[in-house]
Formats: structure tokens, C-alpha cells, sequence
């Protein structure tokens, strides 16, 4: 009986191992999908990385690029990063400029609420942002209570 059951075992074995080598065989003929980055070892060289990031960056350059987002997106999206950076909504958005490095906005934010309304403090944030409209940076630029309007200036000075 045990030695019919070590044949059984044995004949399982050999099928298993089969099947393993009829897979290999499979792979080696069908490129692989590699779900993460390889590890490298101490026994790669670096003619063996460096073909394998140039077929990652082939792969990575047959995907659609990111859309860029239209104006209001932006505005959109400037608004809501400066709230929650700040803590303060913006009330609106006195310039918007699409420069080299991204777009520039001025918005103004109520900064501190006064009775009356007109006393409110003001102020006007210049905020940065990257081509795909997320914040790099931002910075008060003018403070000031909302009943104000701008000095004019005479003659153009």
C-alpha cells in the first residue's frame, strides 16, 4: 500500500513539474507585464539596468499624456488649495495669467470679518501654480479694509 502511494506521489510530483517547465516554456515565448520594478542585486551590471529603464520609459511614452486643465479648472482648483492652506475662502480672483512655468493668480480673501462690513480686513494673495493648475507657492501681497478703494494716482505716476 505505501509503495502504491509513493508511486501516486512521484507521478504527482513529475506533473507538477511539468507543468511548471510548460509554463516557462509559455513565458519565454510571451513577453512578461511586470507589475513592480525589479530589484536590483549585487550580481546585475549596469548595462543590464540600463536597458531595462529604457524599455520602462518606452512603455511609460505609449500612454496618453496628462490633459491640461482648461482656465477655470485652474481658478477652480486655486481657490480651493489656497482655503485649505490658509483656512480663509477666496472671494475672487482679481488677475490669472498663464506664464512659462505655470499660471500666476491675485485672489482676495476676507482676512478678518468687522462690524460694519466695510471695515472688514481684506487681502490680496499672489499664488503660483504649476502647468497641471497645483499650488507651489503663495504669498500676501496687499492688505486692506474693504470700504477702501485704491489711492489714484495723478499724471500717470
Amino acid at each position: 500500500m505505501s509503495n502504491t502511494r509513493n508511486t501516486e506521489e512521484s507521478q504527482d510530483l513529475q506533473e507538477s513539474q511539468d507543468s511548471r517547465e510548460s509554463q516557462e516554456t509559455r513565458s519565454s515565448r510571451t513577453p512578461r507585464k511586470r507589475t513592480a520594478p525589479r530589484r536590483r542585486t549585487e550580481t546585475d551590471s549596469d548595462t543590464e539596468h540600463d536597458s531595462d529603464t529604457e524599455h520602462d520609459s518606452d512603455t511609460a511614452g505609449s500612454t496618453p499624456a496628462r490633459k491640461k486643465p482648461k482656465p477655470m479648472e485652474v481658478l477652480r482648483q486655486a481657490r480651493a488649495q489656497l482655503a485649505e492652506l490658509t483656512g480663509m475662502e477666496a472671494e475672487s480672483v482679481s488677475s490669472f495669467e498663464q506664464t512659462s512655468e505655470g499660471w500666476v493668480l491675485e485672489v482676495e480673501v476676507l482676512e478678518l470679518e468687522r462690524v460694519p462690513d466695510t471695515m472688514s480686513l481684506m487681502a490680496s494673495y499672489q499664488v503660483e501654480l504649476d502647468p497641471d493648475g497645483d499650488l507651489t507657492g503663495y504669498r500676501r501681497v496687499r492688505r486692506y479694509e474693504r470700504g477702501r478703494a485704491d489711492a489714484r494716482r495723478s499724471g500717470g505716476h
